[in-house]
């Protein structure tokens, strides 16, 4: 049964999920609606072929809707869905070449670069103090940059880190540490502790 468009808007995401799940095409297009955005630019910090990105989250979406009725509930389809398109991502650009390993866990496969337009930087700092901050950030090791943008800048929990990275909650919070440690040892005392509080907020 397909529900009406102006209810599918309303409902929460585990709710479209079970839509979803049972064969509602209006909440396949309204996931789609709702996360497309929001993976697209978490792929791009991956690869930054746009045109690549969204293949493979079109991919995912038509791959998740051919075994819908396989699929299992969730707990938060945000993260499934990343976790999801960074497994499929790497598939992909392995494929292409860029890898010789299958394994994920490597810094090489990491290539997430802060921009000033990123949210917490746009909303929280000027254009001049944004450059600094993403000056420092970009010292961090790939997979600290990975937890720090998906913890701060995607309101993520730990749990939900480590069902994206597949790894577990202990090591997302090592590698949180490990980030902290760093930029408190590289960064002006001031500037940690603004930026600390923003992100903190």
């Amino acid at each position: 049964m397909k529900m009406p468009k102006d209810i599918l808007e309303k409902i929460n995401d585990t709710e479209l999920w079970d839509c979803f799940r049972r064969g509602d095409e209006g909440a396949l297009e309204q996931l789609m609606q709702m996360h497309f955005r929001k993976l697209f630019h978490y792929g791009t910090k991956f690869s930054k072929d746009g045109a690549f990105v969204k293949d493979c989250i079109q991919d995912l979406f038509l791959d998740l809707w051919n075994r819908r009725q396989f699929l299992s509930e969730v707990q938060t389809v945000k993260a499934y869905l990343m976790a999801a398109l960074r497994r499929r991502l790497h598939r992909g650009m392995t494929k292409k070449g860029y890898f010789v390993t299958e394994e994920i866990t490597s810094d090489v496969f990491f290539e997430v670069e802060f921009s000033v337009e990123d949210s917490l930087i746009q909303e929280e700092t000027t254009q001049l103090l944004a450059h600094e901050i993403k000056n420092y950030l970009e010292q961090l090791p790939k997979r600290q940059k990975e937890v720090i943008y998906l913890r701060f800048f995607e309101g993520l929990t730990r749990e939900e880190i480590a069902e994206i990275m597949g790894i577990n909650s202990q090591s997302v919070s090592n590698l949180l540490q490990s980030a902290f440690k760093h930029l408190k040892e590289n960064w002006k005392t001031e500037l940690f502790l603004f930026v600390l509080l923003s992100i903190m907020h």
